[in-house]
């Protein structure tokens, strides 16, 4: 699914964080937003997730206007490093299986062993077929958990995949690989990304 975002204005107080901002993304491109902190990347994010809404502008999905369509109709995968949001009461399966079995039964597609299918190739995507049994807090560094989130962010087929800085707080290494195994999972996936760092 292609992005457009056009003339996007969004304003906190008296303060324009962006002004008349156009990016345009075709179908299953990555593209990356590079800027200092504060610069407005998060933001324009949040507003194409449908998160945050602009003053003015539009935001289209394809040939579609979202622009005020709610976040739960949008059908992104929205990604933070920093926020990995993974529930500490749950096995890395089902904080993987979180989002498909949390559709409501008539949205649901998959049926509980479909769903162990789903869990069980994203796991593998990400290479963390040993560990789904353990807790979050059981997974040694930062590198583990942000592959459990990316893995549940992908889990529901989003249209579109926001990252926002997700190697932030992850050592030159760590990083230069996580780069390589981002470039391939988006090779596998050809789904439209967009990446966020500074």
């Amino acid at each position: 699914m292609g992005i457009t975002a056009k003339q996007i204005l969004k304003q906190f107080g008296q303060t324009k964080v962006l002004q008349n901002v156009d990016l345009s993304i075709r179908n299953g491109e990555l593209i990356s937003l590079l800027g200092p902190s504060g610069s407005g990347k998060t933001t324009l994010l949040r507003i194409i997730a449908g998160l945050d809404y602009a003053n003015n502008g539009q935001i289209l999905f394809g040939d579609q206007d979202y622009t005020h369509i709610p976040v739960r109709k949008r059908q992104i995968g929205f990604f933070v490093f920093q926020q990995y949001a993974l529930f500490r009461n749950m096995t890395v399966f089902d904080n993987v299986a979180y989002g498909l079995k949390m559709k409501p039964r008539g949205e649901r597609l998959l049926k509980k062993k479909d769903i162990k299918e789903r869990v069980h190739e994203l796991l593998e995507v990400v290479q963390l077929t040993q560990y789904e049994q353990r807790y979050p807090e059981q997974l040694s560094g930062g590198q583990k958990k942000q592959r459990v989130a990316l893995a549940r962010a992908l889990a529901v087929q989003p249209k579109a995949l926001l990252l926002d800085e997700p190697f932030g707080a992850l050592d030159t290494k760590v990083r230069k690989e996580l780069r390589h195994w981002l470039k391939k999972v988006h090779r596998d996936f050809q789904m439209t990304t967009i990446f966020c760092d500074t």
